[in-house]
């Protein structure tokens, strides 16, 4: 992009690598110059928890605030019950109400390390709000005339699923009009400007603010980041373990802290920009190093997300339970566990499905593989025996894949 921008959110969004569409980027500088700009990011209620995959639209929220801009966390009471079609190959399954109001809680405790929401300063809103109470033919007369079939249709996120002649339910054909309401909705009474999101939402986007344009004759923006893998071309927010969920009851601290501290050395400079508030010099000095050095930028990259996340304290002990785990051998009470029944543990339990049921291995011929080839350890001693039994008199154990990735196995008490 050839155009230097002058406000301070914008500037850092380019400067981290935050952007990967705008649709009038000096338009939205200059309406950003003009004083404190509300801006929106929808969130659908789909699981109690965001993921990793979510990070990067939660920091854009963050930048937005601390640049003097007004974040809105729009969660999507309403359009869960519909389901996001955008590129996804079947349709997503209905959720109730009730899954759908604990799904929220759990999500707003994710913004609330994030956000300062006091005293108007951001705005936590439920589209449940305005979608649930509309009368369904009201809505088609006032504003599904202002919708083409034909440019629907023409949208990548539709026209991929149709191209691979996968159903498209009429249910979710209705989701990117309910979306696009939505800004309609924000805008009309909070003054909303500005709606972010993922490449995938850009289809989404450009209907509310075309919507809105018509309704209200107001000029809003759409602004997008890229959809993030890693450089090994692994999708963001996954592991081999599961997803990287962002509440410490899906997923504890040490175990974030250690996905960070695993990042490929190629992608440290780029997701400490995106991931972390240190300088963009000091992201690049992190990303240049090589050798032993790079580890040390790994672990700083772990510690600074996991305290955005968890807090400074939080990244501190897992930093040190890594230390002890890695140097001295200990077995780490904040390692990941798997608690084992005491009818179990009487009876015996393989060490191969023991490796699965930790995560450690995705299948019981991967974890017989992984002790063939020595990455499987017992106590930090190699298992060379894959039929071997482990029983309530030698828990509780600690096992280890490779160097990096370690559990516990304990007796439920």
């Amino acid at each position: 992009m050839t155009y230097q921008p002058k406000s301070d959110f914008l500037h850092i969004m380019l400067e981290r690598g935050f952007v990967h569409g705008c649709t009038d980027l000096q338009g939205l500088d200059e309406a950003l110059l003009k004083g404190r700009m509300p801006a929106y990011i929808g969130f659908d209620a789909t699981a109690t928890s965001l993921h990793v995959g979510s990070l990067i639209q939660i920091m854009m929220l963050r930048w937005l605030q601390k640049t003097g801009g007004q974040p809105i966390t729009l969660m999507g009471g309403g359009t869960t019950k519909v389901g996001d079609p955008s590129f996804r190959s079947d349709e997503r399954p209905l959720l109730g109400p009730e899954q759908i109001d604990s799904n929220i809680a759990g999500i707003q405790a994710v913004f609330a390390k994030y956000i300062d929401y006091g005293d108007d300063a951001a705005l936590m809103l439920n589209n449940a709000e305005w979608l649930d109470g509309l009368n369904y033919l009201d809505f088609l007369r006032d504003i599904g005339r202002h919708f083409s079939v034909n440019r629907m249709l023409a949208f990548e996120s539709v026209k991929s699923r149709l191209d691979r002649e996968q159903s498209l339910s009429f249910l979710e054909f209705n989701y990117m009009i309910l979306q696009a309401y939505d800004f309609l909705e924000l805008n009309r009474r909070y003054g909303c400007m500005l709606q972010m999101g993922g490449s995938d939402q850009w289809g989404n986007i450009v209907n509310g603010i075309d919507l809105t344009r018509r309704v209200a004759e107001t000029e809003i923006f759409g602004l997008t980041s890229p959809l993030l893998t890693t450089s090994d071309g692994r999708k963001m927010g996954k592991s081999a373990q599961g997803a990287i969920w962002l509440n410490a009851d899906m997923l504890s601290p040490y175990e974030f802290w250690q996905f960070w501290r695993n990042t490929t050395d190629a992608d440290v400079g780029r997701f400490a920009k995106l991931y972390t508030e240190l300088p963009v010099d000091e992201c690049d000095r992190l990303g240049a190093l090589e050798g032993a050095e790079i580890n040390e930028a790994k672990a700083i990259l772990a510690d600074e997300v996991t305290a955005l996340c968890h807090g400074r304290a939080a990244a501190e002990a897992a930093r040190e339970t890594a230390r002890k785990v890695f140097e001295e051998g200990g077995t780490g009470d904040d390692l990941p566990t798997v608690a084992l029944t005491a009818v179990e543990a009487a009876g015996g339990v393989s060490i191969v499905q023991l490796f699965v049921r930790a995560g450690l291995s995705g299948s019981g011929k991967e974890a017989k593989r992984l002790i063939a080839e020595g990455g499987a350890k017992l106590n930090d001693d190699p298992v060379t025996d894959a039929g071997l039994m482990v029983g309530a008199d030698a828990l509780p154990i600690k096992l280890s894949a490779g160097r990096k990735r370690h559990a516990r196995v304990t007796v439920e008490s």
